[in-house]
């Protein structure tokens, strides 16, 4: 699979010190251009495919690229992690988005009934 970021929508994440992707790649794959300061990934065969940094891109400018084997080429996978859940958008080679929602595997903090 090849991770890829869009330039034009990635804003190295705002203000923050170190951009979401960057922070969270298990891989230490996803690193800031040094003449623009973008996110990009240094080694795409060295990616883990965890999506790591798909679900906490604030713009969604991180997508996943599906390879051939597995569906045509243009394909491509965005996610975005909520806390409950995370919202998975797939946009087909014509254009068609199709939206589905996976739970999160993160414990939701307990909260006492009054």
């Amino acid at each position: 699979m090849g991770i890829r970021v869009d330039l034009v929508a990635c804003n190295s994440c705002g203000t923050l010190e170190e951009p979401l992707c960057v922070r969270d790649c298990p891989g230490d794959l996803m690193v800031l251009g040094t003449t623009d300061g973008k996110a990009f990934i240094r080694d795409n065969g060295e990616c883990w495919d965890c999506a790591a940094c798909i679900k906490v891109c604030p713009t969604q400018a991180i997508s996943m690229h599906l390879p051939s084997a597995i569906v045509l080429p243009g394909v491509s996978l965005k996610g975005r992690a909520l806390r409950s859940k995370t919202l998975w958008t797939v946009t087909l080679r014509d254009g068609t988005e199709k939206t589905y929602s996976t739970p999160s595997r993160g414990k939701i903090p307990y909260t006492p009934s009054i």
